[in-house]
């Protein structure tokens, strides 16, 4: 009996301990699991390669905050290459995916087809220009309340701004043509509502020349010229001007015309200036909005942050070819100069 006692005490405390073993053995397997993955889909106007610094900076931002693609986060791209009847179904794509959150980067058309498709999933702007109030896309940037938040570069803002270089680099400069997509909502308003009160505050003379199309440019060039326009300022880089902007650049070097842009990348193709928001750093920005979303936070609840950096670049070659000379002073004030 004694003996019989003292054996099933032995088994119970082996018992115990395996137990004990095997949910210490569970426990360290399931910490090893790896976590919950959130699905980013992202929305693009640009194609691939167009956009790989931008995605780029998004993804080491978020490698920064802890996100490891294929860990814990898994990132499915689509791109419009700058057709923007596609963005209603790329977005209907992302939503068969199941993603958690949409990003939109920098196309309003994006922004407001991930809008009607959604009302629930988390939707975050990635440098849009369009004011989202104004569009009636959220209540305020301090309260968008809704599902959408994030950056928005408020291009118009800085059209007086780059009127302002324009004329500071080439003081001669008086008669402005300005060249725009009419086919982009935001460049008409920014060309009909905020140029001329740059204009007039600048005391310059200014005409516009809308294009919808690439053969609108061939009209369009000769009758700046016959104008006898001395400058000229493009306020958006819209898909059509993005496809036609060497030949933009090649007109004003040809007749050695100070030119303006809206977006850096202008200069790096020959344009003379250009004065935006710096995009890399909003980029950036767009994994803090990630971050808060995945912890919890509801993006009607985030405010909308505008730009607190600014990238004023300047083609020194271009200059040369045209024959201008840069005043120092306004030199010393370039980000990025390319010599």
């Amino acid at each position: 009996m004694r003996q019989n006692s003292a054996l099933t005490a032995r088994r119970s405390v082996l018992w115990a301990a395996l137990c004990a073993l095997l949910v210490a053995l569970s426990t360290s397997v399931e910490a090893q699991q790896p976590k919950n993955i959130t699905r980013i889909g992202y929305v693009v106007a640009a194609d691939p390669a167009t956009d790989s610094a931008r995605s780029e900076a998004v993804r080491v931002a978020l490698r920064e905050l802890g996100y490891i693609e294929g860990q814990n986060v898994v990132s499915y791209y689509r791109y419009a290459a700058g057709k923007r009847d596609r963005y209603p179904e790329l977005v209907s794509e992302l939503l068969r995916l199941n993603v958690d959150i949409i990003v939109v980067a920098g196309a309003d058309y994006a922004l407001q087809a991930a809008k009607n498709a959604t009302k629930t999933i988390p939707i975050i702007m990635m440098g849009a220009g369009l004011d989202p109030v104004r569009a009636g896309l959220v209540e305020s940037l301090a309260h968008p309340g809704g599902n959408i938040t994030g950056i928005t570069s408020l291009a118009g803002e800085l059209v007086g701004k780059r009127l302002e270089v324009l004329t500071e680099t080439a003081p001669k400069v008086n008669r402005v043509a300005v060249l725009y997509d009419a086919t982009v909502p935001d460049s008409v308003r920014d060309v009909k509502d905020v140029l001329p009160v740059a204009i007039r505050a600048l005391r310059l003379t200014g005409k516009q020349w809308e294009v919808r199309a690439s053969g609108d440019f061939d009209k369009a060039f000769p009758a700046i010229i016959k104008w006898r326009s001395n400058g000229i300022y493009v306020p958006r880089r819209s898909p059509l001007m993005r496809a036609n902007e060497n030949r933009i650049v090649s007109f004003a070097l040809k007749n050695r015309l100070p030119s303006v842009y809206a977006n850096p990348q202008s200069v790096d193709a020959g344009g003379l200036m250009s004065y935006a928001a710096d995009l890399a750093d909003s980029y950036r920005r767009v994994a803090y909005y990630v971050d808060k979303i995945i912890k919890g936070a509801k993006p009607g609840d985030l405010p909308i942050e505008q730009p607190t950096k600014f990238e004023f670049a300047i083609n020194l070659k271009t200059s040369k070819q045209i024959g201008l000379t840069i005043p120092p002073n306004v030199l010393a004030r370039a980000d990025r100069v390319i010599r």
